[in-house]
């Protein structure tokens, strides 16, 4: 669906990434870039691609949007998820992607002790809820919550599954992610090696710019920033960026800033003295889960877990302003300190 200017002008203040791409005169040897924006999954949507036909490519691309939203949302009604989650603990089959999305979950939330759980739906809702209306949730039904969360609730069976323990699914750790993914496997197929896809600020390059220009430069958010300056920026070829940020979703009461991303053993926002963890590697969905993953780890430990990995790297902003970036990250990322 098309968007309101108003929606597009929020989404250029608060979404964790900007993505910037000069256009110069190898235009002239290169098709031109087609870009459109929709709205999916509570966020923006924007996809520009540089080849023939791309209009139809990228109309494609949000009937992809489209299905996976009627898939994924453990909000809207009908969906895989939110009839999974309203099924008394009952078996349901369920759309293989749907599995298979779910799966991948819980391998990462395996990988990362738990960090990561999908099965944090019932207290991701009650600070969902509290971020729209600025209060916070009551004592009681975090610690309720609490119990719930495991991913050894989710119970997969071929393509049914069942939740034990009043657990419920949370998809939004990775669904954008595992999205990307399959709209870049898909213009690929088509024979499209030239684009840029943005799910509200996971972002993913489909191969090189063009010839003479084949980087996309990458602009990370400075936290808090009212206008969505940006603090630093990295150059990808066909790479994603993903950003776990305090400052994306969150209210403030009482002097205290509560956002999103929850510790699971406490109930309640994260405080380990970070703002922002930017992660970039090869899939989107691994961005999406590591993001996450490594900003709960905080500075020391997430810093140390993802130099074990390979092709990815990662960005860290503390509360302070200070930039912490992992080895292989070289002098690719200019960066300066916030200015106090």
């Amino acid at each position: 669906m098309m968007i309101s200017m108003k929606k597009l002008h929020y989404f250029l203040l608060t979404t964790c990434l900007i993505f910037t791409c000069t256009f110069t005169s190898a235009c002239s040897k290169n098709p031109e870039p087609v870009s459109k924006t929709g709205y999916y999954f509570d966020t923006i949507v924007t996809i520009t691609l540089y080849c023939q036909n791309a209009d139809a490519y990228i109309d494609d691309c949000f009937d992809m949007a489209e299905k996976y939203e009627n898939l994924f949302s453990a909000t809207k009604e009908g969906t895989d998820i939110y009839n999974l989650n309203h099924n008394n603990g009952e078996a349901l089959t369920l759309d293989s992607e749907t599995i298979d999305l779910i799966t991948a979950g819980i391998q990462y939330a395996k990988d990362s002790n738990g960090a990561f759980d999908l099965s944090v739906g019932e207290l991701s809702s009650l600070w969902q809820a509290g971020i729209k209306t600025k209060e916070l949730p009551e004592k009681d039904a975090i610690e309720k919550a609490l119990h719930t969360i495991s991913w050894d609730n989710i119970k997969v069976d071929g393509n049914t599954v069942r939740l034990e323990n009043d657990a419920q699914i949370d998809l939004g750790g990775i669904a954008k992610g595992y999205i990307a993914d399959k709209m870049k496997e898909y213009l690929l197929s088509q024979g499209v090696t030239s684009g840029l896809i943005n799910l509200g600020g996971n972002v993913l390059a489909v191969g090189p710019k063009n010839s003479d220009s084949p980087s996309y430069n990458i602009a990370i958010q400075k936290p808090f920033s009212d206008d969505g300056e940006p603090i630093a920026s990295v150059k990808i070829t066909n790479q994603s960026v993903v950003t776990s940020g305090t400052y994306q979703r969150y209210f403030e009461k009482d002097g205290t800033i509560y956002h999103h991303i929850l510790d699971l053993s406490t109930g309640y926002p994260c405080e380990n003295g970070l703002d922002s963890v930017t992660i970039i590697c090869n899939k989107s969905i691994d961005g999406d889960a590591l993001s996450t993953t490594v900003f709960l780890m905080g500075l020391k430990d997430g810093m140390n877990y993802v130099e074990n990995l390979s092709d990815t790297e990662a960005i860290f902003i503390t509360d302070s302003g200070k930039i912490y970036t992992t080895s292989g990250m070289g002098k690719t990322i200019p960066y300066t300190e916030i200015k106090e």
